[in-house]
């Protein structure tokens, strides 16, 4: 099963239909996506780049980088998407651990982005910008055209990032199965058609505005009014256009405070999906108070994709994720793996032909995420109701989700711990009425450090939503018997320090 055959198709049954629309700008058919992805496969094909290679891109939002990611999956690439605000030393840890054949990245980060290339022995480097600008675009555009590879179904198509307890990032292998089974069971469970208009807002580095937005639409030939980024005043503009707008609980909440927003904005909206990060009740509730609309709320990851939903069709209920979509397995498990009543809190575990393939090179860590009969171990903690609702009431691992965004405390506190006087230091999530959780840091320190010193330290190595938004200091880190950090009494500590209310659901 090709991903790319599917949307080929999709896309060949109706070549003048409008695919990707830019406010303001240009409008590309079907027809067009489809020649243009052919050049971008030929030329990458043309430099040497074989089946199987990993692509690796670091860009902005824009049509051209969608049909790169297209054109990977044309040629049988493993297309390896990075946040744009990763920083240097991020960068070069996951080009040498994914040795990919091609890097393309930003236009500004030219001179470091090819010193890091070159030392991680990348063979092939070009630049694209938000406007298309840029080496690759401009070589790119008298390519020839590049046949359709022969995908089979467990073939790589996508190779996406996410880090872990201990801090070092590790490369989920999304296969063509994965990806298109996943955007199928999204189609027919949500009832996109060719006559849906998605307000895509969302960034293409991850699964949500890469893989489930873009497959819905590819997949049903709906049209994409493209945003860059999401800009409220430009979202509100364009939502009366729009039958579907998917975002992050940060764009809900965005939207909710303006008096603006409310029945009329929505009037052509069918469909309002949130995911990606904790979306508070208070935040559902209110939203459907002023629109009449029901957020629907999802919970996937990035190394199963979509996992659950709320019903198209049904009671969406607040703090709660939903049924499985077609194809996936829940259960809630005890300590000893056995599943366990309805009701009862557990460790998730998921199945299905959306579950990757593994981790990049890391077999024995990819072994012990499973269990002896195939189920995924998520790390999320939650329980199961009566109708199959699941519920999810805490993760058993550390990660933070701010702003739909993955965040590691291990990463940051390595950073912390390095810097002159910090004797340890503990990074915990707490509520945010528009972030949905952010990080703070607790530093037990020797006094020299201000708050203001150690947040500028972390800026200038991480991404900026990695950073925590506070710094506090303290005598002594709080200890169980066996000498572990208790975060969770630094977290009832400081849980009310943006928001009263604790986060009522996990996404």
């Amino acid at each position: 099963m090709s991903l790319y055959r599917l949307i080929h198709d999709r896309l060949t049954s109706a070549p003048d239909a409008p695919i990707l629309e830019i406010p303001g700008g240009p409008l590309l058919t079907g027809a067009q996506v489809l020649d243009r992805t052919s050049r971008y496969a030929g030329f990458l094909s043309g430099l040497g780049v074989r089946q199987g290679d990993r692509v690796a891109v670091q860009v902005d939002k824009s049509p051209e980088a969608l049909m790169v990611y297209l054109a990977c999956l044309r040629a049988g690439f493993v297309f390896m998407p990075m946040n744009a605000a990763y920083q240097d030393d991020e960068v070069d840890f996951l080009l040498g651990d994914a040795e990919p054949a091609a890097f393309i990245h930003r236009p500004e980060t030219e001179a470091t982005s090819r010193a890091i290339a070159q030392r991680r022995g990348v063979r092939h480097v070009y630049s694209l910008g938000e406007e298309g600008q840029g080496s690759f675009c401009r070589e790119a555009e008298t390519a020839a055209a590049a046949g359709i590879a022969e995908c089979r179904e467990h073939d790589l198509a996508a190779m996406l990032y996410t880090s872990g307890t201990t801090g070092k990032p590790k490369g989920a292998m999304l296969t063509h199965r994965n990806l298109a089974t996943n955007a199928l069971a999204l189609v027919e469970a949500w009832r996109f058609t060719a006559d849906d208009v998605l307000l895509h807002a969302l960034p293409i580095f991850h699964t949500h505005g890469l893989f489930v937005a873009s497959h819905c639409a590819l997949l049903s030939g709906a049209r994409m009014l493209w945003l860059p980024r999401f800009e409220r005043e430009r979202v509100m503009a364009l939502l009366p256009e729009a039958t579907v707008f998917m975002g992050v609980p940060t764009y809900y909440t965005r939207l909710l405070a303006g008096a603006d927003f409310g029945r009329e904005a929505c009037r052509r909206i069918r469909l309002f999906v949130s995911g990606s990060a904790p979306l508070l009740a208070e935040t559902h509730r209110e939203f459907e108070a002023r629109t009449g609309h029901v957020i629907l709320e999802r919970y996937g990851m990035t190394e199963t994709g979509m996992n659950t939903g709320n019903p198209y069709e049904g009671p969406r209920v607040p703090g709660s994720v939903g049924r499985p979509f077609a194809g996936v397995e829940v259960r809630v498990v005890g300590e000893d793996g056995a599943a366990l009543p309805q009701g009862e809190v557990g460790e998730i575990q998921v199945k299905g032909p959306n579950v990757m393939a593994g981790y990049w090179r890391l077999p024995e860590k990819t072994a012990a995420e499973f269990t002896s009969d195939g189920f995924f171990k998520t790390g999320d903690v939650g329980r199961l109701d009566a109708r199959g609702y699941l519920s999810i009431v805490g993760r058993a691992k550390d990660m933070i989700i701010s702003g739909g965004f993955n965040v590691y405390p291990k990463e940051i506190e390595a950073l912390i711990d390095d810097l002159p006087g910090v004797v340890e230091s503990a990074v915990v999530g707490v509520p945010h009425p528009d972030f949905g959780e952010v990080g703070v840091a607790i530093v037990k320190a020797d006094g020299s450090l201000q708050e203001a010193e150690i947040l500028a330290a972390l800026k200038a190595r991480l991404a900026n939503y990695k950073v925590p938004k506070r710094v506090f200091f303290a005598d002594e880190l709080p200890r169980n018997a066996m000498g572990k950090i208790q975060k969770n009494l630094l977290r009832d500590q400081h849980q009310r320090l943006y928001n009263p209310l604790p986060l009522q659901s996990f996404m």
